[in-house]
């Protein structure tokens, strides 16, 4: 969800440069649906699959396999256990990031449940603007969480792949493997996150 909000202000400017993103994921159309209502991204440019096929066939990580299901995995690697960099990227998000871009205009109503609703420019005050302010990315995950929770069985009709990792591949014209990054863990879902799409700077 975070890396599709963060592709969406950008997917005209790649198409404009011959860029078409598509996105795999796993679940169902109505997951997709609410998915795209809620990120603004194209719902054309989502294909849902019910199983990793797809992450399979490429040999992505699955995840923290424990017994009694997939929970156990899934909550360990929230706290880091078999998921490298969960911890450190958890504490970004509070610490704020100099090298990260403003999430929140001033004038944006914040609607984080069990905060209660502000305007963006509370951040202000936690250190300036132009940047990644202290509180900020976490806020951000926060509503991204009320989100998905509150709608849990339309986004995860399954929680058997809950812990399945994903990737990004940068394809040229003819099929060239241009660029890939296999995530390792929970919320890694680029090598540079404070600017998740600056692999694509050497390319365009």
């Amino acid at each position: 969800m975070e890396y599709a909000q963060a592709l969406v202000p950008r997917l005209d400017s790649l198409r404009s440069q011959g860029v078409t993103v598509q996105v795999f994921a796993i679940g169902d159309a109505a997951g997709a649906d609410r998915f795209c209502g809620f990120t603004g991204f194209p719902r054309q440019q989502l294909q849902v699959d019910p199983a990793p096929t797809l992450h399979g066939q490429l040999g992505l990580e699955a995840g923290l396999t424990l017994p009694g299901g997939p929970w156990p995995g899934f909550l360990l690697m929230c706290a880091g256990v078999g998921s490298p960099g969960t911890l450190q990227e958890v504490f970004r998000g509070y610490t704020g990031d100099r090298q990260a871009p403003q999430l929140f205009a001033d004038d944006d109503l914040v609607q984080a449940s069990p905060l209660p609703s502000f305007r963006g420019r509370m951040f202000r005050r936690a250190g300036g603007d132009g940047f990644q302010r202290p509180f900020e990315l976490a806020t951000w995950r926060l509503r991204n969480m009320n989100e998905v929770l509150g709608n849990w069985r339309t986004y995860v009709p399954c929680d058997d792949y809950i812990t399945q990792r994903g990737a990004t591949y940068l394809l040229d014209s003819d099929d060239t493997l241009l660029y890939q990054h296999r995530d390792k863990s929970l919320l890694g879902y680029s090598e540079t996150m404070a600017q998740p799409l600056a692999f694509l700077d050497q390319f365009i």
